[in-house]
C-alpha cells in the first residue's frame, strides 16, 4: 500500500478508535444510576457504589493485560475481545438488577465489564501512537477525550432512558448498543507497517525514538516509571472520587440552593450537571494534549495538580450552583487531561516500540486509584473526601516537578509489534 493511502487510512483507524473509546467511556457514567439502582432493588447506598469501585479496579487490572496482550497479538484480536466481554458485563447487569441479587452485579457488571473495558481501552491509545509519530499529544486527546465524552451522552439519556422503559430495560439496551457499535469498530483497528513514518515527518531528539525504546523490562527498572504511575494515580484518584459522587453532591447543592426536593427532578438535574461536566472532561483531554505538543507533558501536570488542588480545598464552601458546576467543569477537565496526556508523555519517556505494555501496566493506577478515590468519598464527609483530593494532588505536583526524563544507558533492537 502506498505513503498516501496509509495516510488516509490512518484517520479511518483514528475514527474507529474514538468510536470505541466513546463507548467504552460510558462506564464513568454510573453516578446517574446510583439512585434508580437503589429505588429499583433496595440495596444500600455504599453496597451500589461498590459497583463502581469493582468496574474501575477491573479496568484498570486489565488494561496492563490489554497492554501486553496487543504488542504480541495486535490490535483487532485484543480489541474485540475486551469490547464484546463489556457488552457482556453491561447485558448481565440487567440481569443482575431484575433478579435482585447484587453478587451478580458486582461479576458480571463489575468484573466481566470492568475486564473486557480495560483490554480494549489501551488498544486504541497504543495503535494511534504508532499511527501518529506526528501528532503525538494531538491523536491521544482525541482518542481519549471520546472516553470522556461517554459519559456526556449516557448522563443526558440515560435519565429519560430510565424513566421510559426502567433501569433493567436500560441496561439490557445499552449492552446491545455497545456490542454492536463497539465490535464494528474493533474490526477495523490495525498496526501500520513496522518502521513506517508519515510523509515528511523526522521524529524529534527530545523524546525516545522506536529504535531506542525502553523495553518492559528496562522501564520497570527506573524511577521515572513509578514517578509517571504515581502522577496517574494521584490525579485520578482525586478525579474518581469526584465523579463517582458527582451527581449526589450537585442534588445537594441544588437542593440547598433552589429548594427543590422532587427527587426525579434532582436526578434530572444532578445528570445534567453530570452531563455538562463530562463535556469537559472531553474536552480537557484534547485541550491539555494539545497543549503539552506546545509547552510539555511535565509542565501541563504541574498547572494540572496545583490548579486542581486549590478548587478542591475550595469546593466545600460553594453554594452557587453555577459555580460549582463551572469547578466540576475545571476538575473533570483535568482528570480527562490527565489520561490524555499520559500516554505522550510515556511515549516521549520510554519510546513508542512497546508502548502497548509499558503504558499499559501505567493504567494500574487507573484501577487502584478508581478504588482508593471511590472509597475516599465513600466513607469521609464531603469536606474530609474533598480535602483528601487537595492533599493527594499537592503530593502530585511535587513529583511533576522532580520528573527528569530517563536515560537510556543500552540499546535494544526493537521488534515490530503485530498486526
Amino acid at each position: 500500500m502506498s505513503n498516501e493511502n496509509l495516510m488516509s487510512k490512518r484517520w479511518i483507524i483514528a475514527i474507529a478508535g474514538i468510536i470505541i473509546m466513546t463507548l467504552l467511556g460510558t462506564v464513568y457514567a454510573w453516578s446517574v444510576f446510583v439512585k434508580p439502582v437503589i429505588a429499583a432493588t433496595g440495596w444500600e447506598k455504599t453496597a451500589v457504589a461498590t459497583t463502581f469501585m469493582i468496574i474501575i479496579g477491573m479496568i484498570g487490572l486489565s488494561a496492563a493485560f490489554g497492554g501486553l496482550l496487543v504488542d504480541k497479538k495486535g490490535p483487532k484480536f485484543v480489541c474485540t475481545i475486551g469490547v464484546i466481554l463489556y457488552g457482556i458485563g453491561v447485558l448481565l447487569g440487567g440481569l443482575a438488577l431484575k433478579s435482585g441479587n447484587i453478587w451478580f452485579l458486582y461479576i458480571g457488571y463489575g468484573f466481566i465489564g470492568g475486564l473486557g473495558n480495560g483490554l480494549a481501552y489501551v488498544v486504541p491509545i497504543a495503535t494511534l501512537i504508532r499511527w501518529f509519530p506526528d501528532r503525538r499529544g494531538l491523536i491521544t486527546g482525541l482518542s481519549v477525550m471520546g472516553f470522556g465524552l461517554g459519559a456526556f451522552f449516557i448522563g443526558k439519556i440515560v435519565p429519560g432512558l430510565i424513566n421510559s422503559v426502567g433501569v433493567v430495560n436500560a441496561f439490557f439496551i445499552l449492552g446491545i448498543v455497545y456490542l454492536v457499535g463497539n465490535t464494528a469498530s474493533a474490526l477495523i483497528l490495525r498496526n501500520p507497517p513496522a518502521g513506517w513514518l508519515p510523509d515528511g515527518f523526522t521524529p524529534s531528539a527530545k523524546t525516545v525514538s522506536a529504535a531506542d525504546s525502553f523495553s518492559w523490562d528496562e522501564a520497570k527498572k527506573t524511577p521515572q516509571w513509578y514517578m509517571i504511575w504515581g502522577m496517574l494515580f494521584l490525579n485520578v484518584s482525586a478525579g474518581m472520587g469526584l465523579l463517582s459522587k458527582l451527581s449526589p453532591m450537585a442534588q445537594e447543592v441544588i437542593k440547598a440552593a433552589q429548594g427543590i426536593t422532587d427527587e426525579k427532578q434532582l436526578a434530572v438535574a444532578g445528570g445534567a450537571v453530570l452531563a455538562t461536566a463530562s463535556i469537559f472532561n472531553g474536552l480537557g483531554r484534547l485541550f491539555w494534549s494539545a497543549l503539552s505538543d506546545k509547552i510539555g507533558r511535565k509542565n501541563v501536570f504541574m498547572i494540572m495538580f496545583a490548579s486542581q488542588a486549590a478548587l478542591y480545598f475550595y469546593l466545600p464552601q460553594v453554594t452557587s450552583v453555577m459555580l460549582f458546576t463551572v469547578i466540576a467543569c475545571y476538575l473533570l477537565a483535568c482528570l480527562g487531561g490527565g489520561f490524555a496526556v499520559m500516554p505522550a508523555f510515556a511515549a516521549d519517556s520510554f519510546g513508542p516500540t512497546y508502548i502497548g505494555k509499558v503504558y499499559g501496566f501505567v493504567l494500574t493506577a487507573w484501577g487502584a486509584a478508581g478504588v482508593a478515590g471511590g472509597l475516599a468519598f465513600a466513607k469521609f464527609d464531603k469536606q474530609q473526601a474533598l480535602y483528601t483530593a487537595a492533599a493527594l494532588l499537592i503530593g502530585g505536583f511535587v513529583i511533576s516537578f522532580l520528573f527528569q526524563r530517563p536515560k537510556h544507558v543500552s540499546h535494544y533492537k526493537t521488534q515490530p509489534a503485530a498486526e
